[in-house]
């Protein structure tokens, strides 16, 4: 006789559209009962108070914590928007401080040009602004933007901060050359405004580092002639009009032939910032003959 086979039993299955109908038709009974029940409905609602109230206050809570995730998203793209416009904000004060420098740093300088206009006001002036400059960190020569359309002609004195610059060598229709006191090739007839004693100012770049020019042939006889006093030009200048600040008297030494005395003069201008100038509409007017018999051409030579 053959064995007998057995078949394994066939697992129920339950299509998902009839276990949906089943599942809608058990709610709809259960809604059902509940408003056609009401004596029933108590022990029914503590059963399913048991499963659903745990569910309802954890989608609470996760519906609770995603409006104030969005809360917070809000906030945060709002910050952002005030961020940018606070940094907008800033760049335009910055800018506008920026400007108000400029426009302060310039009406200062104006100033100063407009009381050195009236210190020396027997004498017609115009502005000029400085558009180049040699190398190195002291002004020692430059050029301004006015040349001879507007007037200018080699030897016109500059003046600035406080005194003397220095006087054009150069001229253009729009520009000028300027070369300064400070310059190793500048020489100047000068003199003591208290005592009137004579010296020859001479430029020096190596001796400027220390903000200091050098004066000789200081002829101080009667030894009146202290730290401090003004030096201003000569009157027998040939170069330079008289009577134009150039510093102060920093130190005092007696030469080898104990007629004269040498020393340092601190400047009356600061020759490491320079921006405008005033220059001098007119010129030292000299005799020829008389400059070149009594040779003062040399002391204010280049």
């Amino acid at each position: 006789m053959s064995p007998v086979v057995k078949r394994p039993k066939e697992k129920f299955h339950l299509p998902a559209k009839y276990a949906l109908l089943l599942v809608s038709a058990v709610c709809v009974l259960l809604i059902v009962l509940t408003y056609s029940m009401p004596l029933a409905s108590e022990p029914f609602h503590r059963t399913a108070g048991l499963f659903v109230v745990p569910f309802q206050n954890g989608i609470s809570a996760v519906g609770g914590w995603m409006v104030g995730e969005s809360r917070k998203l809000a906030g945060i793209r709002s910050l952002q928007e005030q961020n940018e416009q606070l940094l907008a904000e800033i760049d335009e004060l910055k800018t506008a401080n920026t400007t108000l420098q400029q426009e302060r740093y310039e009406l200062t300088r104006l100033r100063e040009l407009y009381d050195l206009d009236a210190r020396y006001q027997e004498y017609k002036k115009t502005g000029a602004r400085i558009i180049a400059k040699d190398s190195g960190s002291w002004y020692h020569s430059f050029l301004i933007n006015k040349g001879t359309d507007d007037g200018l002609a080699v030897d016109m004195n500059v003046i600035a901060g406080n005194g003397l610059v220095g006087r054009i060598t150069s001229c253009g229709a729009d520009w000028s050359r300027v070369l300064t006191i400070i310059d190793d090739n500048s020489n100047v007839s000068a003199q003591v405004l208290a005592t009137e004693d004579t010296m020859i100012v001479s430029g020096t770049l190596a001796g400027y580092a220390d903000g200091s020019i050098r004066y000789s042939r200081l002829t101080d006889r009667a030894d009146q002639v202290g730290k401090g006093d003004k030096v201003v030009t000569s009157n027998i200048s040939n170069k330079y009009l008289p009577g134009i600040l150039i510093g102060y008297i920093r130190t005092i030494e007696p030469d080898p032939n104990n007629l004269t005395k040498s020393g340092s003069i601190t400047p009356a201008v600061d020759f490491e910032h320079l921006d405008t100038v005033l220059v001098i509409l007119e010129r030292k007017k000299i005799p020829d003959t008389g400059a070149e018999e009594t040779g003062i051409k040399e002391a204010d030579s280049e």
